[in-house]
């Protein structure tokens, strides 16, 4: 029986692939979240420390990998390569900043000098992507304190960096940095 308020299955069905369409359309833009707390798994890695500018990043990082090489550890890499920053621009002079850079690498990893071996601990996270020059990154950095204080936490433990992509091939403006900072609750 066909009542005059009924519509035909095929009506049914392009409004629902209408509403479904709409839904997905709605879901796409929505923005993604700036920023998320997260928990991550403790690693090793081994690194080479540095105190001074970071200009020096450049000859650091030559180092490390020079290092690396002689020692036959690049079968060891279990990540991208990260940097650890124990202060910042701002808060010392440049020849007090104190940092490393490395890459993580199994436990059982056996290194010698100039590489030291490190843990990282922290398991509690604010994590946010930083996309662009490397030059840039403490406007994102910036951006993350403050929304770790948005969210009731404080900063608990030094800034780590993982470095995404490789600026060899890819522009500075598609450069993909992944900042962690370490948080506790208030």
């Amino acid at each position: 029986m066909k009542s005059e308020h009924m519509m035909p299955w095929s009506a049914w069905t392009a409004a629902g692939l209408a509403l479904v369409a709409a839904a997905g359309a709605a879901q796409a833009q929505a923005p993604a979240p700036f920023a998320t707390i997260k928990e991550v798994t403790p690693f090793t890695y081994c690194c080479v420390t540095h105190k001074g500018p970071l200009a020096d990043m450049s000859a650091v990082i030559t180092q490390l990998m020079q290092a690396m090489q002689s020692q036959n550890l690049f079968a060891s890499i279990r990540g991208p390569m990260v940097g650890v920053y124990y202060n910042a621009p701002g808060q010392v002079k440049q020849e007090d900043l104190s940092w490393e850079v490395g890459f993580p690498v199994a436990d059982t990893t056996a290194i010698q000098p100039p590489l030291e071996k490190k843990a990282w601990k922290p398991t509690t996270v604010a994590v946010a992507v930083h996309k662009g020059p490397y030059t840039k990154t403490s406007e994102t950095l910036d951006r993350l304190v403050a929304w770790i204080g948005s969210q009731g936490r404080v900063v608990d433990g030094p800034v780590l960096e993982r470095y995404l992509n490789n600026p060899m091939q890819v522009k500075p403006e598609e450069l993909l940095t992944e900042i962690w900072i370490p948080v506790r609750k208030k």
